[in-house]
């Protein structure tokens, strides 16, 4: 009774509005980090982040407040791409171990900024695997609230963090490579990500909450999500040739 009444008191408060949420998102991501550093579970490092913000996007949209909760997920996908870029850097074989495909996309990805060659290069086969992600990221944030998308959204973070964290280590130039390796059609595509993960999230999480949710009126956020989508196709095909060429150089490769 007392656990009930405490979180309708927090559903209700101006809690969600606060600057306090995005420094609970902030340090609860980093704790997140911290213990699954520690514990050493591959698998528990994507739920424990989505720990650390779902609560918030929940209670931000409970309150109708979708611009708040898209600013709270902004915040989480920072956190992660920062958490996972460090540690990275700081250890990053063991980084590689610990994040889901963070190995295999690091050996992929090394090999394509020495030699240019390789799937970031060539729409033919970057193009399929966009696909795919996008279309199980969108229907597993229809289907679950993105109580699963979530989880999905942590772990490309987290190897794309691993990649450039690692690239960062190997450089002569750290701080330059760690800006340049975020590729800006990478960061539009995690900004899609989250318009739709929290967009999506709505109607399962209305229901469930006995809240109203609007989906038709939250369009907008779905276009402008499929625009980026696009942009992130366009820019990748157009400037990847030309941004491995600086990487090299900036690496000293």
């Amino acid at each position: 009774m007392v656990a009930g009444e405490g979180l309708d008191a927090l559903q209700s408060s101006p809690f969600v509005r606060s600057s306090v949420a995005p420094l609970l998102i902030l340090s609860g991501t980093g704790l997140s980090y911290v213990a699954g550093w520690t514990i050493g579970s591959r698998p528990l490092v994507p739920a424990l982040n989505t720990l650390a913000a779902f609560p918030f996007l929940y209670l931000a949209l409970r309150q109708g407040l979708v611009r708040r909760a898209i600013a709270f997920m902004l915040v989480w996908a920072a956190a992660m791409a920062v958490c996972a870029t460090l540690l990275s850097y700081a250890a990053p074989f063991r980084a590689g171990r610990l994040f889901v495909n963070g190995a295999a996309y690091r050996h992929e990805m090394f090999a394509w900024v020495a030699t240019g060659v390789g799937a970031e290069s060539s729409p033919r086969l970057f193009l399929p695997s966009h696909a795919v992600h996008a279309a199980l990221f969108t229907a597993l944030s229809l289907l679950s609230g993105s109580l699963l998308s979530m989880p999905m959204g942590a772990i490309l973070i987290n190897y794309m963090g691993h990649f450039v964290g690692a690239l960062a280590a190997q450089s002569a130039h750290p701080v330059l490579t760690g800006c340049l390796a975020w590729v800006p059609w990478s960061v539009i595509r995690i900004l899609s990500y989250v318009l739709l993960g929290v967009v999506l999230a709505g109607p399962v999480l209305s229901r469930l909450g006995r809240f109203p949710f609007d989906l038709g009126a939250q369009a907008r956020w779905l276009v402008l999500a499929g625009c980026g989508l696009l942009a992130d196709v366009g820019l990748k095909a157009m400037l990847a040739p030309w941004w491995q060429r600086i990487l090299k150089a900036v690496v000293g490769w």
